[in-house]
C-alpha cells in the first residue's frame, strides 16, 4: 500500500510527488504529516508512471521538521482574495500568490536589466523629504515630535524648531526632482523605489505605500520619452513570458483565461499616439452614439480610468499613449507647448488598468517655470535647489514614473492592486 504527498520548496509552481511505501514508515509520524507540514526527504528520483508528473520520488526517509495543526487556515480548497488578505503573513504559501511573487522578483530584475544595458545610472534618492513633488498635498508626515504636547507660534502654527529635521519633513511622493538633478550630471538614470501617497482612495488601483520606477533623460524630448516608454514596457512584457512562463500560464489558467493573448498583444502592437485633444473628441463622439459613462467627458477634464479603458479597450484596442495634456490638470515641471493650452505631458494607457506610466518632457526654461510655481502657490522655500538646475547650464531632459505594482497587475492579470505587493498599505489597514 502506497501513499503520495505532494511537495513544494517554493522555487516553483510545480510539486513534486513522494510516494510512501506504508509498511516502510511509522504510522504515527506519517499522521504528523498534514497539509502545511514542513517536512524533509530523502529517497530516490524515478520516472512516473502516474499521469501528471514526468517523475517522482520514491521516499526512504521523511522527517518532519515542523508539525502544523488542524487550525491552519489554508486547506485544500479555494480561498476568496478577500480572506488571503486577511492572512497576508500565510498567504505567499499559496500557489497563486507563489506565483505573483516570483514574478515580482523577476519582474524587479528586468526592470535592471533594461537600463543597466543602456547606460542608465540607479540612483537612489530620499525617501524622506521637505519638498511635494506633485504639489498634491496628500503626504505622510515624519516626525519625532510628542504629538500630545506641539508647540505652537502666536499664529497657531505648529514649531518645528525642536523636530528631528528643525523643518516639517515627510515620506516622498516622487523621485523625480532629485532624479532630474542627477540626469543633468550623469546622462541618464533612474529610480526604484517605495514612494507614498497619503490619498484616501480605497480603490482596487491605488496603494498608500507602492514601489516606483522614475527614469530621466537629459537631451530626450517628449518622443524620445515615448519611444522609451513603450520599449520599457515590451521589454518587461517579453522577461516575465520568456523567465516566468509556468507562473505565467498558471495565472492565466486559473484567474484570467485571456492573460497571455493580453501579453503578447501588447508585444505585437505599436502604442497608438493620441493627443490628448482627439482623445475626447474620440470619447465625447461615443457619447454621441450613446455610450454611457459614469464621469462626464469635455475638453479639460482629468480623465477617469473608464475614459482610458474606453480608448485602449474599444475603440483602438490596443495600447494608447495620450499626449498633450491641458496644464491645468498637469504638474507644474512639465514643459509648455506653443499653444499656450496644453503641456508635453504623456501617459501609457493599458487594457484593464488605464494609466500605467505618466511622463513628461521637462520645462527647462527659468522664468516659465518660475512663473508656474508662483501661478500654483508652491512654496519656493523647499524648490531653491530644483531651480538651480535651470540657472546652471539647463538641458532638455524628460522621464516618466511606472508604478511597479500596475506593471505587476498587467503581468500577473490580477484584479486588485492589493494582491501584487506581500503586506499591502492602504486606508485603515497598516496590518503584519
Amino acid at each position: 500500500q502506497v501513499n503520495f504527498i505532494a511537495l513544494n520548496d517554493g522555487s516553483t509552481i510545480n510539486n513534486v510527488q513522494i510516494v510512501v511505501d506504508l509498511s516502510n514508515f511509522d504510522e504515527e509520524m506519517l499522521k504528523l504529516i498534514t497539509t502545511g507540514a514542513c517536512i524533509s526527504v530523502n529517497g530516490e528520483l524515478t520516472e512516473s508512471i502516474g499521469s501528471g508528473q514526468a517523475a517522482e520520488i520514491q521516499a526512504r526517509e521523511i522527517e518532519v521538521l515542523g508539525a502544523c495543526d488542524n487550525t491552519y487556515p489554508l486547506q485544500k480548497k479555494g480561498h476568496t482574495m478577500e480572506f488571503l488578505r486577511e492572512i497576508a503573513h500565510l498567504r505567499p504559501r499559496t500557489n497563486t500568490f507563489g506565483a505573483v511573487f516570483r514574478i515580482r522578483h523577476n519582474m524587479a530584475i528586468a526592470i535592471h536589466k533594461f537600463f543597466h544595458e543602456r547606460g542608465f545610472f540607479y540612483f537612489h534618492t530620499p525617501i524622506i523629504t521637505a519638498s511635494d513633488c506633485e504639489g498634491a498635498g496628500q503626504m505622510f508626515q515624519v516626525t519625532t515630535k510628542n504629538l500630545y504636547d506641539l508647540k505652537k507660534d502666536e499664529n497657531g502654527s505648529i514649531i518645528y524648531d525642536d523636530d528631528f529635521f528643525g523643518k516639517q519633513a515627510s515620506l516622498t511622493v516622487s523621485g523625480q526632482l532629485e532624479g532630474e538633478l542627477a540626469a543633468t550630471a550623469l546622462g541618464a538614470i533612474y529610480t526604484f523605489g517605495p514612494t507614498f501617497r497619503a490619498e484616501n482612495s480605497n480603490t482596487p488601483r491605488h496603494l498608500a505605500e507602492f514601489w516606483m520606477i522614475e527614469p530621466e533623460v537629459a537631451f530626450n524630448d517628449i518622443i524620445d520619452n515615448m519611444d522609451l516608454a513603450e520599449d520599457f514596457i515590451k521589454y518587461c512584457v517579453q522577461w516575465a513570458l520568456d523567465n516566468c512562463y509556468d507562473d505565467v500560464k498558471f495565472l492565466n489558467d486559473m484567474f484570467d483565461k485571456g492573460l497571455i493573448e493580453r501579453l503578447q498583444g501588447v508585444l505585437n502592437e505599436t502604442f497608438v499616439r493620441l493627443p490628448y485633444t482627439e482623445g475626447i473628441k474620440i470619447l465625447e463622439e461615443a457619447v454621441a452614439k450613446g455610450h454611457k459613462f459614469e464621469f462626464p467627458v469635455y475638453w479639460g477634464v482629468d480623465l477617469a480610468s473608464e475614459h482610458e479603458r474606453f480608448l485602449v479597450e474599444e475603440h483602438f484596442k490596443r495600447p494608447v499613449i495620450l499626449t498633450d495634456y491641458p496644464k491645468e490638470i498637469k504638474a507644474f515641471y512639465m514643459k509648455q507647448n506653443e499653444d499656450g493650452k496644453t503641456v508635453r505631458a504623456m501617459d501609457v494607457l493599458f487594457p484593464k488598468i488605464g494609466e500605467i506610466i505618466g511622463g513628461s518632457e521637462r520645462e527647462a526654461d527659468y522664468n516659465k517655470l518660475m512663473t508656474r510655481i508662483e501661478e500654483l502657490n508652491i512654496p519656493m522655500k523647499d524648490m531653491w535647489w530644483y531651480l538651480d538646475t535651470r540657472k546652471f547650464g539647463s538641458c532638455p531632459h524628460s522621464g516618466f514614473g511606472l508604478g511597479f505594482e500596475r506593471l505587476l497587475l498587467f503581468v500577473t492579470g490580477m484584479t486588485n492592486i492589493r494582491d501584487v505587493i506581500p503586506f499591502p498599505r492602504t486606508p485603515r489597514n497598516a496590518e503584519f
